[in-house]
């Protein structure tokens, strides 16, 4: 069970990340609010837009490891 979570999380790297931020950040959110006094629905809408805020954090996060990464095999050149 450990491997083929393991493996999916090599093969996924930011889909794993994505989740693991999500459901730190909606912890932490649930702590934070829990005597605020939310309705249903407002939790439900809270908890989608911190998953959705985590989906473009490890989006985001993405951008910055694509430019570091050589294309097509090339390797870099030092003047």
């Amino acid at each position: 069970m450990l491997r083929r979570l393991q493996a999916f999380a090599e093969r996924h790297p930011r889909l794993t990340a994505w989740a693991a931020l999500a459901t730190g950040m909606v912890i932490i959110l649930i702590i934070a609010a829990r005597d605020v006094g939310l309705l249903w629905n407002q939790w439900l809408f809270l908890i989608l837009a911190t998953i959705g805020l985590a989906g473009l954090c490890v989006w985001i996060i993405g951008w910055e490891s694509d430019t570091e990464e050589p294309k097509g095999g090339e390797q870099q050149r030092t003047p």
